[in-house]
């Protein structure tokens, strides 16, 4: 599991910059493909404060979690930290975020076509891997 983790710290911002989805308004002008970092540009420009609030929540809370577990699992953060940990850990929202991505794309706007994108599945799994590792820490660390 610490190698999953270690390898998370170099996926994961992969996945920030990969394609999620493919958007058009009609599939005949080409498609836009929208990334977690496109789209915080995007929000960025509309309104800052929930802007900065996303990030925190999509990006750094869900790395430092990461980076923090990293340190664990090679000894050098003391266990008493998980609770610190899973804390963060609750505030990490980029699973929300993963399923507010999901709706768009089942949902879907009219005359948008929409289309999911390799980085999608990335983000997913990096997403899915961080959930289970940190269970399997919180398990670990409070097994007798």
């Amino acid at each position: 599991m610490r190698y999953l983790n270690l390898a998370l710290l170099v996926l994961f911002p992969v996945a920030w910059f990969a394609p999620l989805l493919r958007a058009a308004l009609l599939p005949v002008f080409g498609m836009d493909e929208i990334s977690v970092v496109t789209g915080l540009q995007s929000l960025w420009e509309t309104d800052a404060a929930l802007a900065l609030l996303v990030t925190f929540l999509a990006i750094f809370a869900p790395y430092a979690k990461t980076i923090g577990l990293a340190l664990l699992h090679f000894g050098l953060l003391s266990p008493r930290t998980l609770p610190a940990l899973y804390l963060l850990g609750k505030l990490a929202m980029a699973d929300v975020f993963l399923i507010a991505i999901y709706i768009v794309l089942v949902k879907g706007v009219g005359m948008v076509t929409i289309e999911p994108a390799w980085g999608l599945y990335l983000f997913t799994g990096c997403i899915l891997a961080s959930v289970l590792i940190a269970w399997q820490s919180e398990g670990r660390e409070t097994a007798p």
